[in-house]
């Protein structure tokens, strides 16, 4: 699907985000695991040529084909579903970095599955997030991932192969010279926005829409982060908000495939800083059981806006990187209910241990699921002092 050309850019591009996503700069010896789906293996070899050009040791490893997934998800008893293999944890303690390369052969594959077998599989293995996330927290790891264009994705978002790869090249920046250079640009003006966010006192926040009616409370110590490098692409600007503060409806008028499911028109009404009932148009009956995963999925675990003149994204793209991200006429906010990022924590991270984030208000679940508003939208920061002041409104930050 790329030329030999776009996915040497391509992956030049994933090395931007690699090395921006880590705060200790990558050192000659260092272990990245290479993760990618079968699709995905050209950008794979690529990427895997240009880690070792900068000497690293990269470790490339297939994820589970659909119909591996399938049969572990569809057979697999408890025991087989939670088993961890010898030295996984010693394993994931011991990387630098890592890659994901996404490219689905099926989005719709696990619709028959029992999603409380998917959902006991990631609790399992939740201590390995846990794990990267300590690392991340002191310098020694750092993670990106990105897209490559399937037939699957390409019709569930109801485009052509060539239609889907064009999003891609141009979200990415492949048909920039130096895509890098331009790379460098969007996080200059993300610093921008983030400096300015960051220097606003805000008790809390009121994101109003035609659908959407929602305060969230920003919470204690918090930064606003985004465009680190950490996703390709990636143009939203987030934290991680205190979950006991959101009250009232959150809409997400963009569907979204999660574990073979396709949904439409989730509906959230929260009270108390939970999910109290739960609706959609389409897998309504999905969308509340995963919201009863763990004691945290129907909590708020991030808040996230994306300015339009950041984001070439114009179209669905049945995918939660490019979704997230979306541009299009009005940007879009979305939010995650599940587990939350500590590094949106503005104090010093290897002081954030389980009891600060428990106190300070930082969800923990298994789940992570991003949920995409793309109506025109005003979001309002009331401040401490009671001043209010229209921080985001038609897709665009008005810090100008």
């Amino acid at each position: 699907m790329f030329t030999r050309e776009e996915l040497d850019k391509y992956a030049r591009t994933l090395w931007w985000g690699l090395s921006t996503a880590r705060t200790n700069p990558y050192q000659p010896g260092d272990f990245i695991l290479l993760r990618f789906d079968p699709d995905a293996l050209p950008l794979a070899e690529a990427m895997f040529d240009l880690l070792m050009d900068k000497g690293m040791n990269p470790i490339p490893r297939q994820n589970m084909t659909s119909n591996m997934e399938v049969s572990f998800y569809g057979k697999g008893g408890e025991d087989q579903l939670t088993a961890i293999p010898a030295g996984d944890k010693e394993f994931v303690g011991g990387l630098n970095g890592l890659i994901s390369l996404i490219a689905p052969s099926s989005l719709t594959h696990l619709q028959n599955i029992d999603p409380k077998n998917i959902g006991k599989a990631a609790v399992a293995r939740k201590f390995m997030r846990d794990i990267m996330e300590k690392r991340e927290q002191t310098g020694d790891f750092g993670w990106t991932l990105c897209v490559c264009p399937t037939k699957a994705m390409a019709e569930a978002a109801g485009l052509t192969m060539e239609e889907f790869k064009d999003q891609v090249v141009k979200a990415c920046f492949l048909d920039e010279a130096d895509p890098a250079t331009k790379w460098d640009e969007i996080f200059d003006e993300a610093e921008k926005v983030k400096a300015w966010l960051n220097g606003l006192d805000i008790e809390h926040l009121h994101i109003k829409s035609e659908s959407t009616d929602l305060i969230v409370d920003p919470g204690k110590d918090r930064r606003w982060l985004g465009v680190s490098g950490h996703n390709i692409p990636s143009f939203e600007i987030f934290l991680s908000p205190d979950w006991r503060g959101t009250e009232g409806v959150y809409y997400a008028d963009q569907p979204s495939f999660r574990s073979g499911n396709y949904v439409e028109g989730v509906k959230l009404t929260f009270k108390g800083g939970e999910a109290v009932e739960t609706d959609a148009k389409e897998g309504a009956e999905f969308v509340a059981k995963q919201l009863t995963l763990d004691e945290g999925a129907n909590r708020l675990g991030e808040f996230s806006l994306t300015d339009r003149r950041f984001s070439k994204i114009s179209a669905f793209m049945a995918n939660t990187l490019f979704d997230e991200n979306f541009g299009g006429a009005q940007g879009n906010c979305h939010v995650a209910v599940g587990a939350s990022y500590s590094d949106t924590y503005a104090g010093d991270q290897s002081t954030l241990d389980a009891a600060k984030k428990q106190v300070l208000g930082f969800n923990d679940s298994a789940l992570h699921w991003d949920l995409v508003n793309t109506e025109q939208k005003t979001v309002t920061a009331t401040l401490k002092g009671g001043e209010e002041l229209v921080i985001y409104k038609d897709g665009e930050f008005q810090y100008e």
